[in-house]
Protein backbone atom coordinates (compact mmCIF):
# COMPACT_ATOMS: atom_id res chain seq x y z
CA UNK A 1 0.00 0.00 0.00
CA UNK A 2 2.87 2.42 0.87
CA UNK A 3 4.86 1.43 -2.54
CA UNK A 4 1.20 2.39 -4.13
CA UNK A 5 0.92 5.99 -2.61
CA UNK A 6 4.58 6.35 -3.22
CA UNK A 7 4.20 5.84 -7.02
CA UNK A 8 1.07 7.60 -6.83
CA UNK A 9 2.93 10.81 -5.66
CA UNK A 10 5.91 10.30 -7.78
CA UNK A 11 3.28 10.37 -10.55
CA UNK A 12 1.75 13.16 -9.85
CA UNK A 13 5.24 15.03 -9.38
CA UNK A 14 6.13 13.99 -13.14
CA UNK A 15 2.93 15.50 -14.28
CA UNK A 16 3.56 18.99 -12.55
CA UNK A 17 6.75 18.67 -14.13
CA UNK A 18 5.63 18.12 -17.62
CA UNK A 19 3.15 20.48 -17.16
CA UNK A 20 0.69 18.23 -17.66
CA UNK A 21 -2.54 19.61 -14.92
CA UNK A 22 -5.55 17.83 -16.49
CA UNK A 23 -5.80 21.04 -19.12
CA UNK A 24 -5.16 20.03 -22.73
CA UNK A 25 -4.63 23.20 -24.51
CA UNK A 26 -3.42 25.77 -22.00
CA UNK A 27 0.16 24.54 -20.68
CA UNK A 28 1.04 22.34 -24.06
CA UNK A 29 0.00 25.64 -25.81
CA UNK A 30 2.73 26.01 -28.16
CA UNK A 31 2.34 29.96 -27.69
CA UNK A 32 4.30 29.15 -24.49
CA UNK A 33 7.12 28.36 -25.72
CA UNK A 34 9.90 29.58 -27.75
CA UNK A 35 9.60 29.69 -31.47
CA UNK A 36 13.07 27.43 -31.84
CA UNK A 37 12.29 25.09 -28.69
CA UNK A 38 14.23 26.94 -26.50
CA UNK A 39 12.42 26.24 -23.19
CA UNK A 40 9.04 27.57 -21.85
CA UNK A 41 9.01 31.32 -21.67
CA UNK A 42 7.00 32.60 -18.77
CA UNK A 43 3.57 33.50 -19.26
CA UNK A 44 2.34 37.30 -19.73
CA UNK A 45 0.18 37.70 -16.91
CA UNK A 46 -2.20 39.72 -18.92
CA UNK A 47 -2.43 37.26 -21.65
CA UNK A 48 -5.82 34.55 -22.09
CA UNK A 49 -6.53 32.50 -24.80
CA UNK A 50 -9.78 34.24 -27.15
CA UNK A 51 -12.73 32.16 -27.57
CA UNK A 52 -12.62 29.16 -30.15
CA UNK A 53 -14.91 29.65 -32.72
CA UNK A 54 -16.95 26.81 -34.69
CA UNK A 55 -16.28 27.06 -38.48
CA UNK A 56 -20.21 27.12 -38.92
CA UNK A 57 -20.47 29.84 -36.63
CA UNK A 58 -22.64 32.35 -38.16
CA UNK A 59 -20.52 35.10 -37.31
CA UNK A 60 -17.65 33.29 -40.10
CA UNK A 61 -20.53 34.15 -42.66
CA UNK A 62 -21.26 37.85 -41.57
CA UNK A 63 -17.84 38.40 -41.88
CA UNK A 64 -17.73 37.10 -45.24
CA UNK A 65 -20.41 39.36 -46.02
CA UNK A 66 -18.32 42.21 -45.39
CA UNK A 67 -16.51 41.97 -48.48
CA UNK A 68 -19.14 43.44 -50.81
CA UNK A 69 -20.80 46.45 -50.86
CA UNK A 70 -24.04 45.23 -50.55
CA UNK A 71 -22.78 43.36 -47.26
CA UNK A 72 -21.38 46.17 -45.74
CA UNK A 73 -23.80 49.02 -46.17
CA UNK A 74 -26.70 46.12 -44.60
CA UNK A 75 -23.93 45.58 -41.94
CA UNK A 76 -23.12 49.31 -41.41
CA UNK A 77 -19.30 47.80 -40.65
CA UNK A 78 -16.11 46.78 -42.52
CA UNK A 79 -13.21 44.50 -42.49
CA UNK A 80 -9.17 45.07 -42.30
CA UNK A 81 -6.79 42.51 -42.29
CA UNK A 82 -3.13 42.74 -40.53
CA UNK A 83 -1.29 43.66 -38.20
CA UNK A 84 0.11 46.55 -39.90
CA UNK A 85 -3.84 48.10 -39.96
CA UNK A 86 -4.69 46.99 -36.90
CA UNK A 87 -1.97 48.77 -34.75
CA UNK A 88 -2.43 52.30 -37.47
CA UNK A 89 -6.58 51.76 -36.14
CA UNK A 90 -5.96 51.84 -32.27
CA UNK A 91 -2.78 54.63 -33.43
CA UNK A 92 -5.72 56.85 -34.32
CA UNK A 93 -8.09 55.80 -31.69
CA UNK A 94 -10.32 53.37 -33.78
CA UNK A 95 -11.27 50.12 -31.78
CA UNK A 96 -12.58 47.17 -33.18
CA UNK A 97 -15.86 45.40 -32.78
CA UNK A 98 -14.37 42.12 -33.21
CA UNK A 99 -11.18 40.24 -33.69
CA UNK A 100 -10.99 37.00 -35.78
CA UNK A 101 -7.13 35.38 -35.53
CA UNK A 102 -5.37 32.07 -36.04
CA UNK A 103 -3.08 30.11 -33.59
CA UNK A 104 -0.10 31.07 -35.67
CA UNK A 105 -1.00 34.95 -36.02
CA UNK A 106 -1.08 34.33 -31.49
CA UNK A 107 2.50 33.59 -31.81
CA UNK A 108 3.47 37.47 -32.78
CA UNK A 109 0.19 39.11 -31.62
CA UNK A 110 -0.85 40.13 -28.14
CA UNK A 111 -4.54 40.28 -27.75
CA UNK A 112 -4.76 41.26 -24.15
CA UNK A 113 -4.96 45.02 -24.52
CA UNK A 114 -8.24 44.15 -26.91
CA UNK A 115 -9.85 41.56 -24.47
CA UNK A 116 -8.98 44.61 -21.71
CA UNK A 117 -11.25 46.93 -23.90
CA UNK A 118 -13.83 44.14 -24.49
CA UNK A 119 -13.40 43.68 -27.58
CA UNK A 120 -14.37 40.02 -28.40
CA UNK A 121 -11.41 37.96 -30.13
CA UNK A 122 -12.38 34.64 -31.38
CA UNK A 123 -9.58 32.05 -32.77
CA UNK A 124 -10.29 30.35 -35.93
CA UNK A 125 -8.76 27.51 -38.17
CA UNK A 126 -6.48 28.76 -40.29
CA UNK A 127 -9.13 27.61 -43.04
CA UNK A 128 -11.49 30.06 -41.72
CA UNK A 129 -9.42 32.91 -41.70
CA UNK A 130 -8.23 31.80 -45.23
CA UNK A 131 -12.31 32.03 -46.37
CA UNK A 132 -12.49 35.67 -44.64
CA UNK A 133 -9.45 36.75 -46.42
CA UNK A 134 -9.10 38.16 -50.17
CA UNK A 135 -5.42 37.65 -50.65
CA UNK A 136 -3.19 34.60 -51.65
CA UNK A 137 -1.63 34.70 -48.01
CA UNK A 138 -3.50 35.26 -45.21
CA UNK A 139 -2.32 37.39 -42.15
CA UNK A 140 -4.51 35.13 -40.06
CA UNK A 141 -5.88 38.74 -38.53
CA UNK A 142 -9.23 40.56 -39.64
CA UNK A 143 -10.75 43.27 -37.44
CA UNK A 144 -13.88 44.47 -38.44
CA UNK A 145 -15.16 47.87 -37.47
CA UNK A 146 -17.89 50.51 -37.84
CA UNK A 147 -18.17 52.18 -41.06
CA UNK A 148 -17.76 55.83 -39.90
CA UNK A 149 -21.00 58.76 -40.14
CA UNK A 150 -19.41 60.70 -42.69
CA UNK A 151 -21.68 61.70 -45.36
CA UNK A 152 -20.71 64.09 -48.56
CA UNK A 153 -22.22 67.38 -46.76
CA UNK A 154 -19.99 66.39 -43.34
CA UNK A 155 -16.77 65.93 -45.29
CA UNK A 156 -17.04 69.66 -47.55
CA UNK A 157 -18.54 71.54 -44.47
CA UNK A 158 -14.63 70.55 -43.15
CA UNK A 159 -11.94 73.62 -44.28
CA UNK A 160 -9.57 72.65 -46.99
CA UNK A 161 -9.24 71.24 -50.28
CA UNK A 162 -11.00 67.84 -50.84
CA UNK A 163 -10.30 65.62 -53.31
CA UNK A 164 -12.99 64.23 -55.19
CA UNK A 165 -12.64 60.45 -57.36
CA UNK A 166 -14.58 61.34 -60.32
CA UNK A 167 -14.71 57.56 -62.04
CA UNK A 168 -11.63 56.00 -60.42
CA UNK A 169 -12.39 52.25 -60.42
CA UNK A 170 -9.05 50.72 -59.38
CA UNK A 171 -9.12 50.01 -55.53
CA UNK A 172 -4.91 50.21 -55.31
CA UNK A 173 -5.08 53.63 -57.08
CA UNK A 174 -8.05 54.68 -54.80
CA UNK A 175 -6.20 53.41 -51.39
CA UNK A 176 -3.31 55.37 -52.89
CA UNK A 177 -5.11 58.80 -53.02
CA UNK A 178 -6.74 58.57 -49.75
CA UNK A 179 -2.34 58.25 -48.35
CA UNK A 180 -2.01 60.67 -50.24
CA UNK A 181 -4.67 63.17 -49.36
CA UNK A 182 -3.99 62.71 -46.06
CA UNK A 183 -0.25 63.58 -46.38
CA UNK A 184 -1.00 66.56 -48.53
CA UNK A 185 -3.93 67.85 -45.82
CA UNK A 186 -7.13 67.48 -47.82
CA UNK A 187 -9.84 67.67 -45.48
CA UNK A 188 -11.63 64.97 -47.14
CA UNK A 189 -12.06 62.67 -49.77
CA UNK A 190 -15.48 62.07 -51.93
CA UNK A 191 -15.90 58.42 -53.99
CA UNK A 192 -18.01 58.55 -56.71
CA UNK A 193 -20.50 56.34 -57.47
CA UNK A 194 -19.94 53.37 -60.09
CA UNK A 195 -16.02 53.75 -59.23
CA UNK A 196 -14.45 51.72 -56.24
CA UNK A 197 -16.03 51.50 -52.73
CA UNK A 198 -14.28 53.28 -49.88
CA UNK A 199 -13.83 50.33 -47.68
CA UNK A 200 -14.05 47.43 -50.02
CA UNK A 201 -10.24 45.16 -48.59
CA UNK A 202 -7.99 46.07 -51.38
CA UNK A 203 -9.04 50.30 -51.02
CA UNK A 204 -8.75 49.87 -46.86
CA UNK A 205 -5.06 48.11 -47.45
CA UNK A 206 -3.72 50.44 -50.15
CA UNK A 207 -4.91 53.79 -47.73
CA UNK A 208 -2.31 52.06 -45.12
CA UNK A 209 -4.31 53.64 -41.66
CA UNK A 210 -5.18 56.98 -43.81
CA UNK A 211 -9.35 55.42 -43.70
CA UNK A 212 -9.43 55.25 -40.18
CA UNK A 213 -8.10 58.99 -40.00
CA UNK A 214 -9.47 61.05 -43.01
CA UNK A 215 -12.91 61.82 -43.57
CA UNK A 216 -14.31 59.92 -46.51
CA UNK A 217 -17.78 59.21 -48.13
CA UNK A 218 -19.25 58.15 -51.11
CA UNK A 219 -21.53 60.46 -53.43
CA UNK A 220 -23.36 60.88 -57.10
CA UNK A 221 -21.95 63.52 -59.27
CA UNK A 222 -25.58 65.97 -59.44
CA UNK A 223 -25.35 65.28 -55.62
CA UNK A 224 -21.60 66.45 -55.61
CA UNK A 225 -22.31 69.57 -58.11
CA UNK A 226 -25.00 71.00 -55.76
CA UNK A 227 -23.34 70.34 -52.40
CA UNK A 228 -20.06 72.27 -54.01
CA UNK A 229 -22.35 74.96 -55.31
CA UNK A 230 -24.31 75.53 -51.92
CA UNK A 231 -20.94 75.51 -50.02
CA UNK A 232 -19.08 77.85 -52.25
CA UNK A 233 -16.71 75.35 -53.47
CA UNK A 234 -15.57 75.46 -56.90
CA UNK A 235 -14.95 72.18 -58.89
CA UNK A 236 -11.54 71.95 -60.13
CA UNK A 237 -10.87 69.23 -63.03
CA UNK A 238 -7.84 67.59 -63.87
CA UNK A 239 -7.61 67.50 -67.29
CA UNK A 240 -5.39 67.18 -70.33
CA UNK A 241 -7.10 70.42 -72.10
CA UNK A 242 -6.95 72.23 -68.42
CA UNK A 243 -4.48 75.25 -67.96
CA UNK A 244 -1.51 75.04 -66.23
CA UNK A 245 -2.00 74.04 -62.72
CA UNK A 246 1.74 76.09 -61.68
CA UNK A 247 0.31 78.76 -63.70
CA UNK A 248 -3.82 79.40 -62.56
CA UNK A 249 -2.78 78.07 -59.29
CA UNK A 250 -5.70 75.87 -57.21
CA UNK A 251 -8.04 77.37 -54.66
CA UNK A 252 -7.48 76.65 -51.08
CA UNK A 253 -11.16 75.43 -51.24
CA UNK A 254 -11.44 73.33 -54.29
CA UNK A 255 -13.24 70.26 -55.00
CA UNK A 256 -10.23 68.49 -56.77
CA UNK A 257 -11.28 66.02 -59.50
CA UNK A 258 -9.06 63.12 -60.32
CA UNK A 259 -10.97 61.32 -62.71
CA UNK A 260 -10.23 57.06 -64.90
CA UNK A 261 -7.44 56.68 -66.08
CA UNK A 262 -8.29 56.23 -69.50
CA UNK A 263 -11.32 58.07 -69.76
CA UNK A 264 -10.65 60.86 -67.61
CA UNK A 265 -13.23 62.76 -64.98
CA UNK A 266 -15.85 63.85 -68.03
CA UNK A 267 -17.55 60.06 -68.08
CA UNK A 268 -18.68 60.52 -64.44
CA UNK A 269 -18.26 64.80 -63.68
CA UNK A 270 -21.10 66.46 -66.54
CA UNK A 271 -19.85 70.22 -65.38
CA UNK A 272 -16.72 71.72 -63.96
CA UNK A 273 -15.57 75.02 -62.63
CA UNK A 274 -12.42 75.10 -64.11
CA UNK A 275 -10.30 72.14 -65.30
CA UNK A 276 -6.13 71.71 -64.84
CA UNK A 277 -3.39 69.92 -66.05
CA UNK A 278 -0.14 68.75 -64.84
CA UNK A 279 2.64 70.15 -67.49
CA UNK A 280 4.29 67.19 -68.88
CA UNK A 281 5.96 66.19 -71.85
CA UNK A 282 3.85 65.73 -75.12
CA UNK A 283 5.52 62.15 -75.76
CA UNK A 284 4.34 60.74 -72.48
CA UNK A 285 0.85 58.82 -72.00
CA UNK A 286 -1.22 60.71 -69.30
CA UNK A 287 -0.23 59.67 -65.85
CA UNK A 288 -1.75 56.58 -63.88
CA UNK A 289 -4.94 57.99 -61.34
CA UNK A 290 -2.88 58.40 -58.30
CA UNK A 291 0.22 59.68 -59.23
CA UNK A 292 -1.62 62.30 -61.21
CA UNK A 293 -4.26 63.15 -58.13
CA UNK A 294 -0.54 62.89 -55.37
CA UNK A 295 0.91 65.63 -57.80
CA UNK A 296 -2.33 68.07 -57.68
CA UNK A 297 -2.60 67.76 -54.23
CA UNK A 298 0.51 68.47 -53.26
CA UNK A 299 1.04 71.27 -55.54
CA UNK A 300 -2.53 72.49 -53.61
CA UNK A 301 -0.70 71.65 -50.28
CA UNK A 302 2.32 74.05 -51.76
CA UNK A 303 0.48 76.93 -52.77
CA UNK A 304 -2.39 77.39 -50.08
Amino acid sequence: MQHRLRADRDQERDDEEQGDLGEPGVLHDPRLFGRKGGGPQRQRETASVPTPLSPHNPRIEAVRDLRTPRGRRAAGRFAAEGLTLLEEARRSGIQPRELFVTDAALARFDVAPYEADDVPVHLVPDRVAARLSDVETPSGVVAVFDLPADDPATVLARPGVVLLLAGVGDPGNAGTLVRSAEAFGAAGVLFGRGGADPFAPKVVRAAMGSIFRLAVASVEAEQLLALAAATERPVVATDLDGEDMAVVGIPANAVLAVGNERRGVRDWLPRWDRAIRIPQRETTESLNAAVAGSIVLYEAARVK
